[in-house]
This record gives structure tokens, sequence and C-alpha cells, in this order.
């Protein structure tokens, strides 16, 4: 089984993003599956992620995980992002 969420909470209001995030974390743990969370939310992907793999023009270009992911800001994220970009 997997439960794929496309930017589930994009179009929300902080209050009803919080609640909506805590509904699908609590299901997610409930009921033991596998989910891949599609999101822009840099904060989101860290908090609510055990996993983030970045992807650009269809290709994964990261895949952070571990103790590597415990240590990732939005900072250091958006690092990763930039480089991408003068790569490409």
């Amino acid at each position: 089984d997997l439960l794929l969420l496309d930017e589930h909470t994009s179009a929300l209001d902080p209050k009803t993003k919080i609640s909506l995030m805590d509904y699908t974390s609590k299901t997610i743990e409930d009921s033991n599956i596998t989910t891949l969370m599609v999101t822009h939310n840099l904060q989101d992907a860290i908090e609510y992620g055990d996993r983030i793999i970045i992807m650009h023009q269809g290709k994964i270009v990261d895949d952070i995980s571990g103790s590597e992911k415990d240590l990732m800001t939005k900072d250091s994220l958006m690092r990763i992002f930039t480089k991408i970009d003068e790569v490409a």
C-alpha cells in the first residue's frame, strides 16, 4: 500500500494546514503506510519526512535520510536547490 499526497496542504490557511498535517501524521502512523508527500514547503519536508528526495527535470538529484536528514535546516536544503540551479 502507498499513500500519495501531492501538495495536499498548499491552498490551505495556516490553522487548517496544521490540523490536516496532524491528522495526516496520525493516519500514517496508525496505519503504518508508506507515504510519498510531494511538497515545495521546505520546512514540511524536513519536519514530516523520514527521507527527502529532491528531483530536477524528472530525475532524482539528491536523496537525504538518516543523520544527514536529522541535521537538515531550511537554509541547508535551500543551498542544495541553489547548487542545482547553478549546475543546470
